[in-house]
């Protein structure tokens, strides 16, 4: 099985930047992250298949983006912008099969890792 190791999460400003990095112990095609605020259900924010394509959700289009320089085995999200509604858990997850467009529905990936905290400060 793959494992998933995220980092680079901390606490910013509102209106700040962070990027968020994880580390796979394998290959796989596609690969996300996902968020979960306190009361709130995990929602998918950005996804990835390696091809090429990438997939965001409507509510951090133009603040976050996937970087170009991502390697087979690393996943980077990097927040700009971000706003008190930012803040949560941060996971990783990815999945063996390539799915195009790659989802963000948590159901379609099989891998997760542990999490990162990110704090947005008002």
């Amino acid at each position: 099985q793959v494992q998933l190791v995220e980092s680079g999460g901390g606490s910013v400003q509102h209106g700040g930047s962070l990027r968020l990095s994880c580390a796979a112990s394998a290959y796989t095609k596609t690969m996300a992250w996902f968020r979960q605020a306190l009361g709130k259900d995990r929602e998918g924010v950005a996804a990835i298949a390696k091809v090429g394509s990438t997939h965001y959700a409507d509510v951090v289009k133009g603040r976050f983006t996937i970087p170009q320089d991502n390697g087979k085995y690393t996943l980077f999200l990097q927040m700009n912008s971000l706003e008190t509604g930012a803040a949560g858990m941060y996971y990783c997850a990815a999945d063996d099969a390539q799915w195009i467009p790659p989802p963000l529905g948590q159901g379609w990936y099989h891998y997760w890792g542990q999490g990162a905290q990110v704090a947005v400060s008002s």
